[in-house]
């Protein structure tokens, strides 16, 4: 079921009293991106859990899993803004790496690559209402052309697995635990997760259990472990994030 309820009401309602030490004109960015990475892991994890065939890189897998479920999860305006605040956190990544050769050898693909795919993906799954999101996002007219049937290529691999998640129905196979001590990106990030996991418990299971955790890692990072079954979502990351908002 699309949740329709508008991000920045969502956002009041989940954030935290402490909350307001952020910039109030980034929350919504950094809430955008950390669902977005979150569902990022949330593929790692599908593809770990229930023995999906990948083919071609994971983290590519990953990433069309992020796109189609702010896509699928979410109504008109509401995955609009998502998606052009994490297009937004991928250019910015980009842009904080600028001068430096991108990291060819690394399983994550370059920042800029990630961004127009993304962009790409999104746009290509409604090209009529959403011209003005690849206008707008700068989009190439001759990448344009292909984006629906990538999107298309993404629904026929992505959609099924989603809806065996949706035909389990609810349950409690996503598990969520927040270090008490972690400090205010910490509670932003555990404000937004706990949300979303309640929600998605709600309407879908996995076949097993798994847990997702907010904590201090010493690194802005998030990974799916598979030897426990954990995401690991990292207080450093909303951080990060926070600082590479583009300034409004």
């Amino acid at each position: 079921m699309k949740k329709v309820i508008p991000l920045v009401l969502a956002l009041a309602l989940a954030l935290p009293a402490d909350a307001a030490r952020l910039r109030s004109d980034r929350h919504e960015y950094l809430s955008a991106n950390l669902l977005a990475i979150f569902y990022h892991e949330f593929g790692h994890a599908l593809i770990d859990i229930m023995k999906l065939p990948i083919f071609g890189q994971e983290e590519d897998a990953a990433d069309v899993l992020s796109v189609f479920l702010i896509d699928t999860l979410f109504d008109g305006e509401t995955a609009i803004s998502m998606a052009r605040h994490t297009a937004l956190g991928f250019l910015g990544e980009a842009k904080n790496r600028s001068g430096t050769e991108p990291a060819y050898w690394d399983v994550h693909g370059p920042d800029l690559q990630r961004y127009y795919t993304f962009v790409c993906l999104f746009y290509g799954a409604d090209p009529a209402a959403r011209q003005q999101v690849a206008e707008e996002l700068e989009l190439p007219e001759p990448r344009q052309r292909t984006c629906e049937d990538e999107y298309n290529q993404a629904r026929q691999s992505w959609g099924p697995v989603i809806e065996k998640l949706y035909d389990n129905g609810p349950g409690r196979s996503i598990r969520f635990l927040a270090d008490h001590k972690v400090g205010e990106y910490g509670r932003f990030t555990a404000s937004v997760l706990e949300v979303e996991i309640d929600a998605m418990n709600k309407d879908l299971s996995l076949p097993k259990r798994m847990l997702v955790r907010v904590e201090e890692c010493g690194v802005a990072n998030a990974f799916y472990d598979s030897k426990t079954r954990e995401i690991i979502m990292c207080t450093e990351f909303a951080r990060y994030l926070h600082d590479l908002a583009p300034n409004r």
